[in-house]
């Protein structure tokens, strides 16, 4: 039996969607949809293929915006005559049903309102992420290659496409570092929150003593740069080393000097590529990934900066975001949102939206400046 008060948790779900079409404005996507069309639509589109993919692109994302919107009003609109028709015939079944109705677009309103608090300068970006082990030895290295799997999977849960560009394997098991790219509308926006240095306890499988074993690996996040974005790196600023690439199987990479690895200079920032089949292409990458991560860096510092004119001199959070707890008992917990699961596996398999959101919902309300 139907134990709800509908009348309130509908006028909820009305005044959440009404919060988010605040901030999304359907006019302003329609008219921005129309925009779009008309450039999607031009005779001399493909002549530039780049900038014919970047309006498609766009056009695609703007129309499931305004689409997820619009559906959500009306499935509100169905739940409330529901209700309406189950009370007036007394119909339990009816009524049973609306409450989950309800409980989904609770849900779904939910995710969109996420989706709105992501307003930086560079959210609505592809990621690019990368991890490296850090202290623990080879248990930190399977870390590394265990996080990199929760990643891929998360993006495969989500239909988002992507791409692995350099791989670096430790000697016994594992990653010693490893980045690859997430191609979808803000994924940096949802995988900034994952950067950060990850804590793993459990029995380590590597020790034949059984012993409980602590190992770290850090996750970076940087947007994908875009030719828009201007960061010119001089010649000069830039060291260059090419090398065979490494790995296992004894690709067609493996034979030829086309592995890079880039230096900034100033900064020291290194970036590796490997994954493609030239040095050319490679090169193309891991200057693609370094005015990435100089982009990032000069964002950081300008925030930086901004603190230090306000007079906020507060610490920077400690060594660890998140732990993962295997033994001797069965847990992941946030150290800055308190959001824990006690299903370790399904963590690891790439359920990790909830760690996402709240993540956001923290960053949102001031937690990072804060810790």
């Amino acid at each position: 039996m139907a134990t709800i008060d509908f009348p309130a948790e509908i006028k909820a779900l009305r005044a959440t969607l009404e919060s988010i079409e605040a901030v999304s404005d359907p006019t302003v996507l329609q008219a921005k949809i129309d925009d779009l069309t008309q450039q999607a639509t031009a005779p001399d589109l493909w002549d530039d293929p780049e900038k014919a993919q970047q309006v498609t692109s766009a056009l695609s994302i703007a129309q499931n915006e305004l689409q997820r919107v619009e559906r959500l009003g009306r499935r509100i609109d169905d739940v409330e005559t529901l209700v309406e028709l189950g009370q007036e015939m007394e119909d339990e079944d009816s009524l049973t049903e609306a409450e989950g109705e309800i409980a989904a677009v609770r849900k779904d309103l939910d995710i969109l309102e996420v989706r709105t608090l992501l307003s930086g300068e560079y959210d609505a970006r592809d990621a690019v992420v990368t991890i490296r082990a850090g202290a623990g030895g080879v248990d930190a290295a399977d870390f590394a290659e265990m996080l990199m799997r929760m990643y891929l999977r998360w993006a495969e849960r989500h239909g988002y496409p992507t791409k692995v560009m350099d791989t670096s394997y430790a000697e016994e098991a594992g990653l010693k570092s490893a980045t690859f790219e997430v191609n979808a509308p803000y994924a940096f926006g949802n995988l900034s929150v994952e950067a950060g240095t990850h804590r793993l306890v459990r029995i380590s499988p590597f020790d034949n003593q059984g012993r409980r074993q602590t190992s770290f690996a850090a996750v970076e996040v940087v947007p994908l740069i875009e030719q828009t974005d201007s960061v010119e790196i001089p010649e000069s600023e830039l060291k260059i080393d090419v090398f065979r690439s490494s790995g296992p199987g004894g690709q067609s990479v493996n034979t030829t000097d086309s592995a890079v690895r880039m230096t900034h200079l100033p900064t020291g920032t290194v970036v590796s590529m490997q994954n493609e089949k030239s040095q050319i292409q490679n090169r193309a990458a891991a200057l693609r990934v370094m005015q990435s991560r100089l982009l990032l860096i000069r964002q950081q510092e300008e925030a930086a900066k901004k603190k230090e004119l306000a007079g906020d001199i507060k610490a920077s959070w400690g060594d660890q975001m998140r732990s993962y707890v295997l033994q001797p008992y069965q847990m992941v917990k946030d150290l800055r949102t308190e959001h824990e699961s006690g299903n370790t596996q399904a963590v690891f398999d790439g359920a990790i939206d909830d760690f996402i959101e709240a993540g956001i919902r923290w960053r949102r309300s001031g937690g990072a400046d804060a810790a």
